[in-house]
């Protein structure tokens, strides 16, 4: 008969054998944590390996990605569409098996963060989108969302800051169906983290309110069965099962010491440990009786068959409530969508005197958030100033399951990865406020979420030194073009009410994540022609022309638009011939293609400024060498808003004297 320790023993064999073969990688976790994945896949998960994306699915994040092997061998052995030849390719260019796999549902993975502690805060946020989605959609005798998420981490997921800002939330907000399981092996790259790392785990998560299964015997199947039974019985709190382990366990030489955690064993080391673990099998050898055990295919059908009759009863019960879970968990936007888009930009064109662009944001989602059930929004404590919530808004508390708005406390790190992992479960589309200048605080998480294409909206406001008292700590200068560089970011910072309801609709209409980038003080509304509104969605386009071909070119953005166009009036007044381009999203102008792009700027214009509050190194490719960017290239000022920006050179009589020596000079 088949022990567990076998079954866990293929894991530590594969990984071994992969980090081995690439000479890279991480064998310590999978062969620490080997015991816990075989007990928790085997007989706690529900999943089908046929249909990776079967909606009620349980969800497994891997926090600790470094040990990505583990769930590769994780996923080969339960019959999910991998093969050897997979697990061979680790960290090879071009394979399905990269060191940090991050996100490929079809394949099996919701998430394994490289960065530590972020895996741990998106399984926060798909538990919280598990919670949203049943209350949503369940009705008594029809759960038809009834799922847990599972997730493992490590010492240092605990020692990012990050884990405190998630976990403290989760556990106010009572996350029953979240289980953490805490691989305490008290080894990280440097050595014993006793040197840097004493903190008590379970006295500080039963502080955030968490059920704590403490001291558990993470090399005992029978011992890990016994925790993950007491944590599901827990229905009220998230719960993290504390599993003490031995990282690399089963290597006689390595484990338990640090040079089992990031490097390949050696050749040496891993036949000992096939000698140590009764593993006589050569390198990536599974036996027929080891893989056919660990086989899911036959219980995954089973589970997810089960399910698929309880959602046709539903459907016949509820059949409105059927179609719009269907649309919602395919992503798809309702079929009136182009209606509300519409009314948006017809409501916020109606605009007349000077608005803040966040309070042209809050118009827009006064009509979006209530025409789309999805959305999931909040503000990580400035929601009076991000303007973040809309009209019949429901505040989500302990006690409040069907709230759809939740006030993140100060926790910008936090809400962002939490956003992360509601988008990654799929049925919602969450937004979030800060100070654009607090993006700082996220960034990493940003960056995920780009690299992950989920789709997310990040809302900053506060764009620039026009916000001013408060002055150079929350004046932003380098975050416009910082975010601009991420790949696959879309930025959008609109002049006004009509770029801005453009803005919106684009970030509910793309699949992957949008920043918005928002004033704190009002702006004037810029007149148009039918052709420049729909003009705006290409993120950049001619606002003011000339007759006749241009002398210069002027490109402007958000706050400075209304300025440069007091400027290109005045000149083209006296008998100059400018043009003024509006490019409140660079992204998407670069994307249009070229003979859009040569229309709006056209080559043979090399007389070119560029006008915006914040970093001039994004605007050099737009200008060339004959050109100039008014920007800010040095931390702000305190005073009055107008006072700062006039202080730095932001007004109309500047960019006049800059344009006068820009074409005199010429």
């Amino acid at each position: 008969m088949i022990t567990r320790r076998e079954l866990a023993n293929a894991i530590r064999a594969l990984s071994m054998d992969a980090v081995q073969r690439a000479n890279s990688g991480h064998p310590g976790m999978p062969m620490g944590m080997a015991d816990i994945a075989q007990v928790l896949w085997s007989d706690f998960m529900r999943y089908n390996p046929a249909n990776p994306l079967w909606e009620n699915r349980d969800r497994f994040v891997l926090s600790n990605g470094h040990g990505s092997m583990l769930l590769y061998s994780a996923l080969y052995l339960t019959g999910y569409a991998w093969t050897l030849e997979d697990l061979k390719g680790f960290r090879q260019l071009g394979s399905r098996t990269p060191g940090h796999p991050e996100h490929h549902p079809e394949l099996g993975i919701e998430t394994t963060t490289g960065p530590l502690g972020q895996g741990l805060a998106n399984a926060v946020g798909m538990a919280l989108a598990e919670r949203l989605l049943a209350t949503q959609f369940n009705r008594p005798g029809f759960d038809v969302v009834d799922h847990h998420t599972w997730c493992f981490c490590g010492d240092g997921c605990l020692m990012e800051g990050v884990s405190h800002e998630a976990c403290s939330l989760a556990g106010t907000l009572g996350h029953g169906k979240l289980i953490v399981f805490y691989d305490d092996n008290g080894i990280s790259i440097d050595g014993k983290v006793v040197g840097w790392f004493t903190d008590n785990t379970p006295e500080r998560f039963a502080a955030y309110g968490w059920d704590v299964v403490p001291n558990v015997d993470g090399l005992d199947a029978a011992a890990v069965t016994r925790a993950i039974a007491a944590a599901r019985a827990e229905t009220a709190r998230p719960s993290i099962i504390c599993c003490k382990t031995i990282i690399g366990y089963g290597a006689p030489h390595k484990q338990g010491t640090k040079e089992a955690h990031g490097e390949a064993l050696g050749a040496d080391e891993v036949a000992a440990a096939r000698r140590e673990l009764n593993w006589p099998y050569p390198a990536f050898v599974v036996p027929d009786e080891i893989r056919t055990a660990w086989d899911h295919r036959e219980q995954g059908a089973a589970s997810e068959a089960e399910w698929r009759a309880l959602f046709a009863r539903y459907a016949e019960a509820f059949p409105d409530l059927a179609r719009e879970f269907t649309r919602r968990m395919r992503g798809d936007l309702p079929a009136g969508w182009r209606d509300i888009a519409a009314q948006v930009r017809q409501e916020l064109g109606k605009q007349s005197a000077p608005q803040a662009t966040r309070a042209s944001s809050q118009a827009a989602l006064n009509i979006i958030g209530p025409a789309l059930p999805e959305i999931f929004a909040g503000s990580a404590d400035l929601t009076p100033s991000n303007n973040t919530m809309f009209k019949g808004a429901v505040t989500l508390t302990p006690g409040k399951a069907e709230g759809n708005y939740l006030h993140y406390g100060v926790r910008e790190f936090g809400m962002t990865a939490i956003m992360n992992g509601i988008a990654l479960h799929g049925g919602m589309l969450p937004y979030g406020g800060t100070f654009l200048v607090f993006s700082d605080y996220a960034r990493n998480a940003v960056r995920l979420a780009c690299l992950m294409s989920a789709h997310v909206v990040l809302v900053y406001t506060h764009d620039s030194i026009g916000l001013g008292e408060d002055g150079p700590t929350h004046q932003p200068i380098e975050h416009l073009s910082s975010l601009r560089a991420i790949p696959h970011m879309q930025l959008w910072r609109p002049c006004d009410a009509a770029e801005t309801s453009v803005a919106w609709t684009a970030a509910i209409e793309r699949r992957g994540p949008t920043a918005l980038a928002l004033t704190r003080q009002a702006l004037p509304q810029q007149p148009r022609s039918p052709a420049q509104i729909d003009s705006i969605r290409r993120g950049g386009y001619v606002l003011i022309d000339c007759s006749g071909a241009a002398e210069a070119l002027v490109i402007a953005t958000g706050s400075e638009v209304g300025i440069a166009a007091q400027a290109v009036n005045s000149l083209n007044g006296a008998g100059r011939r400018l043009r003024l381009i509006s490019m409140p999203s660079t992204e998407v102008f670069d994307a249009q293609d070229e003979s859009y792009r040569e229309s709006v700027l056209p080559r043979a214009v090399r007389l070119r400024l560029a006008v915006e509050a914040g970093a001039r190194q994004t605007w050099w490719r737009y200008v060339g060498s004959d050109g100039r960017v008014i920007g800010i290239d040095q931390f702000g000022a305190s005073g009055k808003g107008a006072e700062v920006m006039a202080h730095f050179g932001f007004t109309a009589d500047n960019i006049v004297q800059q344009l006068r020596s820009l074409l005199e000079a010429a």
